[in-house]
């Protein structure tokens, strides 16, 4: 009987140290592009759509109730922002009397992130013509939310508005 010669190792034939290079290198390179991904995710963006949903689904009905208030005031709005950073709301009663003596606020900002976010306090430059001046925008989109009220107060609330606008030159 003959006995066929083993294969030598040093002929390429596959080894131990091989078969864990091989997986180390996959498992490499599986963390790898997990961290990349991981870091691409936490430094975009926050994923949040609104601060506090639960509270303000607690107050869903009430917000119902507010926009049908202002829909029966029957008020027309004018709204425009410039590259600039100008921002003008014109507000006018039915009968196209201009609505004086509010006080004007909210936020200008982008609606992908929180970065760019601008407080705005617009004054009364002309009966009914509220204005503010923020730093200059860059042009693309932009989110625009106003509350006016009469009082200082939070729960006089009258007339609100949340606009998204393109800039552009």
């Amino acid at each position: 009987m003959t006995v066929a010669p083993l294969r030598s190792i040093r002929d390429g034939a596959l080894r131990g140290t091989h078969v864990l290079a091989v997986v180390a290198a996959f498992f490499g390179v599986v963390f790898v592009v997990n961290g990349a991904m991981i870091y691409a995710a936490l430094s975009t963006t926050t994923g949040g759509v609104g601060g506090e949903p639960y509270r303000k689904g607690l107050h869903y009905n009430e917000r119902i109730a507010a926009d049908v208030r202002q829909a029966r005031l029957g008020w027309t709005e004018k709204l425009t922002v410039d590259l600039d950073g100008r921002v003008v709301f014109v507000l006018a009663a039915e009968a196209g009397r201009p609505v004086v003596g509010l006080r004007v606020a909210g936020i200008i900002g982008r609606p992908s992130t929180d970065r760019y976010d601008m407080a705005l306090l617009l004054g009364e430059t002309a009966p009914g013509r509220y204005e503010a001046q923020t730093k200059p925008l860059a042009e693309g989109s932009w989110l625009i939310a106003l509350d006016a009220r009469r009082k200082r107060t939070p729960d006089d609330l009258i007339y609100r508005t949340r606009k998204r606008l393109w800039l552009r030159r």
